[in-house]
């Protein structure tokens, strides 16, 4: 599995404390796990979306690519 994510995310998960860094990444491992279980080829890319105590992260499936669109937290 990739993880692609777009340059608006990208720039939010830059731009965040450490703890709420961690998060983020924590769920990025977990949809990645989530996909890899799940046969992404088989099912049509779909808008989704997961969420941590703080943070969320909103992302598509496609293939082999997990592309992250938005990423946000509570602070």
């Amino acid at each position: 599995m990739r993880v692609e994510l777009i340059q608006r995310a990208a720039d939010v998960l830059f731009d965040v404390p450490d703890e709420t860094h961690e998060e983020i990444i924590t769920l990025i491992d977990a949809v990645t796990e989530d996909a890899e279980l799940h046969d992404a080829e088989t099912q049509a890319p779909s808008l989704s979306a997961a969420f941590g105590d703080w943070c969320w992260l909103v992302y598509t499936v496609q293939g082999d690519v997990i592309e992250v669109l938005d990423v946000g937290c509570a602070r």
